[in-house]
């Protein structure tokens, strides 16, 4: 249950135009924080792209940080049984907006794999394709991810 300041804050941030790359950076944060249930600032992502799909990996900063280990691996748990069954509402929210490629993924359906694994301080989905369309859609979300999320990755 989101409390009511938490609340006004989201649809605060949602509200911020799109003009604005500080106002959207923050909205992406908090819906992420709330929608991801860890605080972004102890953990660090990372969007990679290789030949047969790519990887979301999440890990906690501070292996002394169990907690935020476990936020990570629940809610990566999740997006892949989400993004297995055709559901990318979550970064719909986080971004407000639907990222690039996730139509297509969706489309994709069974030609995309999301396979979960625990990592040592948090977890990753690796996505896999063997379908040039899905491939290119999968590619898409993750530069999305890359450049949203703003963590340097190689795109």
């Amino acid at each position: 249950m989101i409390l009511p300041a938490m609340t006004l804050t989201l649809l605060l941030l949602s509200a911020v135009a799109t003009d604005d790359p500080a106002g959207h950076a923050a909205g992406v944060d908090a819906r992420g924080d709330h929608a991801m249930g860890f605080d972004h600032t102890k953990t660090t992502h990372h969007f990679l792209l290789t030949d047969t799909g790519g990887e979301i990996n999440v890990s906690a900063n501070d292996e002394a940080d169990p907690a935020s280990r476990d936020h990570i691996r629940q809610h990566l748990r999740q997006v892949a049984s989400m993004f297995t069954a055709g559901d990318f509402s979550l970064p719909m929210f986080i971004h407000d907006k639907m990222p690039p490629g996730a139509t297509a993924m969706k489309q994709a359906g069974a030609k995309i794999t999301y396979a979960y694994d625990d990592t040592p301080k948090g977890a990753r989905v690796v996505l896999r394709t063997d379908d040039k369309e899905a491939l290119a859609a999968i590619h898409d979300f993750l530069r999305f991810q890359i450049q949203d999320h703003r963590t340097g990755d190689p795109q």
